[in-house]
C-alpha cells in the first residue's frame, strides 16, 4: 500500500460545514476514496484487456496520491506521469514519490494541465490512460486530453459541478457541455450522459469515437471511464447515439428521441397529454460496457482489500448495465400518492410479476431502473404501500 504525505486538513477548517480541501495549499480529499478505488480497479480491468504495459497520466494530480496508488497496486504499469500546476503540490507529490521509492516509475511535472496535455499529443509520447479530476468541471480539460491519448485509450472523467448537470443551473450545464440539464429525480443519470455527450461531441471533432466503459455516481460528483477510438466513421457511430431525453413532471412518463436537433421534439405526454420538458442533446448509448464490467468484478478478487462501497457499486452496475434509460425513485412516488414508502425489494417484485424487468441502480438506494412504463411503476409502488397496512 502507499505511503502518502496529505495536508492535516483540520488545521484549514473554519467551521463545522466548511469544505477544508479546498482550503488547503494542496488539494486532497479523503471523501474521494472510493473514487479512488474504483479509478484503480477500471485500471487494473483495462490493463488486463489490453495485455500490455501501460503509460499513464493524471494531469491534476495535487499531492499525487491516485497516480502512486496506480503505479504500486496495478499489475502492468510501466510508467505514471504525474502533473500539477500548484508548486507546493508539486513538492509534496516529488516527496511521495521517493517516499515510496517510485522515483524510477513516477514521473512529476510542475506546469498548466493543458500544457503538460499538449506536449505529449505527438503520436509517440501519447498516453494509455489519461485521468482527469479536477475541481469542478473536466471540459476545460477534454480537449488536450483527447490529443493526449492513443488510439484505443481510455479517458476517465470526474465532474464535481453537480448543480449545472442536475438542472438547478440548465443555462450553465448548456455552456459548459452543451445540453440541457432537468431538475428531476433521476437528474445524476442525466448528468453522466451529459458528461458523455460532451465528449462524444468534442470526441468527433478530432474524428475519434467513444465508447463508455463505466459510470457512476457517488456522494458530490459524477465520473466517467470512456475507450477513444480515432476514425470518421467511429465519430459518427458516437454521435448517432446522440439525443433528449423528455420527461412529464405530471404522470413520470419519460422517453427518449434520438438526434441532435430538437426541432423534432413532441411537446406533448402520450400517457397524459401534459407538457414535455426535454434534457440534452446528451449521451443515449450505453453508459456501461457489460464485458468490462465483468471484468472489472472479477479483478476485485485480486483487489479484494479495496472499499465496499467501491465493491457495492460495481456489484450494481453489473445488474443495470443493460438497464433502459433514467430510473425511478420510489419514495417520490410514495410522497406524491400520500402513502408510505415501501420496501424497494416489493416494488421490484410487483413490477417483475407484471412481465417486466426491474433491478436496482446505484444511483440511488431507493431507485429502480425498469422497462415498465411510468403507470405500471406507480402501480406497483402503490400495491406495495397498501399492503403495509394491511
Amino acid at each position: 500500500m502507499a505511503n502518502i504525505a496529505v495536508p492535516k486538513l483540520e488545521a484549514f477548517r473554519r467551521g463545522v460545514w466548511d469544505y477544508a480541501p479546498s482550503r488547503a495549499p494542496v488539494f486532497y480529499n479523503p471523501l474521494m476514496k472510493t473514487c479512488r478505488d474504483i479509478a484503480v480497479l477500471a485500471l487494473q480491468t483495462y490493463q488486463s484487456l489490453k495485455n500490455h504495459e501501460l503509460k499513464v497520466s493524471e494531469p491534476l494530480a495535487g499531492c499525487g496520491v491516485r497516480g502512486i496508488r496506480f503505479a504500486i497496486e496495478v499489475k502492468g504499469i510501466n510508467a505514471v506521469y504525474i502533473n500539477d500546476i500548484n508548486d507546493k503540490a508539486y513538492e509534496i507529490a516529488k516527496h511521495n514519490i521517493k517516499l515510496n521509492g517510485l522515483e524510477n516509475r513516477v514521473f512529476v511535472s510542475n506546469e498548466d494541465a493543458n500544457l503538460f496535455l499538449s506536449k505529449n499529443a505527438a503520436p509517440n509520447k501519447r498516453f494509455d490512460f489519461i485521468d482527469i479530476d479536477p475541481f469542478g468541471s473536466p471540459v476545460p480539460y477534454m480537449d488536450s486530453a483527447l490529443r493526449a491519448l492513443k488510439d484505443g485509450g481510455m479517458l476517465a472523467l470526474t465532474a464535481t459541478d453537480m448543480a449545472s448537470l442536475c438542472g438547478v443551473y440548465p443555462k450553465v450545464a448548456l455552456r459548459k457541455y452543451g445540453g440541457t440539464s432537468l431538475r428531476t429525480e433521476y437528474c445524476h443519470e442525466i448528468a453522466v450522459r451529459l458528461l458523455a455527450g460532451c465528449l462524444a461531441m468534442m470526441a468527433a471533432k478530432h474524428e475519434m469515437g467513444i465508447k463508455i466503459l463505466l459510470s457512476h455516481s457517488t456522494n458530490h460528483y459524477i465520473r466517467l471511464y470512456s475507450s477513444i477510438s480515432h476514425g470518421a466513421k467511429k465519430a459518427d457511430e458516437s454521435l448517432e447515439k446522440m439525443g433528449f431525453i423528455l420527461h412529464c413532471f405530471k404522470c413520470l412518463h419519460r422517453e427518449t428521441y434520438l438526434g441532435i436537433i430538437s426541432a423534432g421534439l413532441e411537446n406533448r405526454c402520450s400517457e397524459c397529454g401534459s407538457n414535455l420538458k426535454f434534457a440534452g442533446p446528451l449521451w443515449l448509448g450505453s453508459i456501461y460496457d457489460i464485458e468490462f464490467c465483468k471484468k472489472m468484478e472479477e479483478n476485485l478478487k485480486i483487489l479484494e482489500y479495496l472499499g465496499g462501497e467501491a465493491k457495492r457499486i460495481a456489484s450494481l452496475i453489473i445488474d443495470e448495465a443493460d438497464a433502459p434509460v433514467s430510473y425511478y425513485v420510489i419514495d417520490k412516488i410514495s410522497e406524491r400518492a400520500g402513502l408510505p414508502t415501501p420496501p424497494l425489494k416489493n416494488v421490484i417484485e410487483n413490477i417483475r410479476s407484471m412481465g417486466f424487468k426491474a433491478v436496482r441502480t446505484h444511483f440511488n438506494s431507493r431507485g429502480l431502473k425498469t422497462d415498465a412504463q411510468s403507470s405500471i411503476v406507480i402501480k406497483a409502488v402503490k400495491e406495495a404501500a397498501q399492503k403495509l397496512s394491511q
